[in-house]
């Protein structure tokens, strides 16, 4: 195991950093709408041929602030402007919503806002912050989404665990009488209340799941498998990765205190999966990393499939 690693870990910043425009002051959705840059709406307009016939069944959606076409959608397709989804969060949390962060991806084509619930939970015995993101997108390719996102408050790890027995999230498509549905949302704060209550049996029940280092080792290495014929490249960065990962789940400050259990090991998975620095660091690296935060991570759910077998 990994000595004198512990400046590893002691930043980790949170999983949608470098994302959008921090709000968290905005005592308004409307003040919300302008520190985040989305006080702009979307408008419909008809389609034509260069030779000016109607294309019947389709629209574009515009921004009207820059008139960016964001999407070409059916004649069913619904917008959600942005006011819309802010009002949808005050009204579903009431007075006093907290606004952490808000903006938009592609140019507008994807929307988010994200809101922190007003009470904090415990798993076993420690902080966890919920929050609740709303998504939704111009350009036709979403549905309007709002997700649970659980973040254990002394590491910044997201605890996005698929738990059979509780919903995560809720959507809707952009059809029929919006307004309607999105009244019909309400039991989103039920459904959080749900899911982190169900995520604290599950935490005890991972809790008591005894681990062998050995056990511990052979699953990061199905979690990080190596490639078939893999170069020479590709194993050092498997190799490196599975180091990482050890790394979190030996030594991580605030992990090598529990015991080694199947809660320990989720915890050092989602820590990898939040934090760890990519092989290569694409344009949409942070994107694609807040999109799984939202939607939850494949290797969360794959670590939660080998605790569960």
């Amino acid at each position: 195991m990994a000595a004198n690693v512990e400046s590893m870990f002691y930043v980790r910043e949170t999983p949608w950093h470098g994302l959008g425009t921090r709000v968290e002051e905005a005592l308004s959705s409307k003040e919300a709408l302008r520190y985040s840059g989305l006080d702009w709406r979307v408008r419909q307009e008809d389609l034509m041929t260069v030779e000016h016939y109607p294309i019947h069944g389709f629209r574009a959606n515009i921004r009207n602030d820059n008139h960016t076409v964001l999407g070409v959608v059916s004649d069913r397709y619904r917008v959600v402007q942005n006011e819309e989804a802010f009002a949808f969060t005050d009204n579903l949390l009431g007075e006093g919503v907290t606004y952490e962060t808000a903006g938009s991806l592609c140019g507008g084509k994807r929307v988010w806002l994200l809101a922190r619930l007003p009470e904090p939970y415990q798993l076993l015995g420690e902080e966890v912050t919920p929050y609740l993101v709303f998504t939704n997108s111009h350009d036709g390719s979403g549905a309007i989404r709002v997700a649970a996102t659980p973040v254990r408050v002394v590491c910044n790890n997201t605890l996005n665990l698929a738990l059979n027995t509780a919903k995560r999230s809720w959507s809707v498509a952009h059809k029929g009488n919006i307004q309607k549905k999105l009244e019909e949302a309400r039991n989103t704060l039920f459904m959080a209340d749900q899911y982190l209550k169900t995520l604290q049996s599950e935490a005890e029940r991972l809790s008591m799941i005894r681990l062998s280092d050995k056990k511990a080792l052979s699953w990061m290495n199905e979690l990080l498998p190596l490639p078939e014929k893999a170069t020479e490249l590709q194993e050092l960065n498997v190799m490196r990765m599975r180091a990482d990962l050890e790394r979190r789940y030996f030594d991580a400050p605030d992990l090598k205190v529990l015991p080694k259990s199947g809660w320990r090991f989720v915890n050092a998975v989602s820590d990898f999966a939040t934090h760890a620095e990519p092989l290569r660091r694409t344009e949409r690296y942070q994107e694609n990393l807040f999109g799984k935060t939202i939607d939850g991570h494949p290797m969360i759910d794959q670590a939660m499939k080998l605790l569960a077998a």
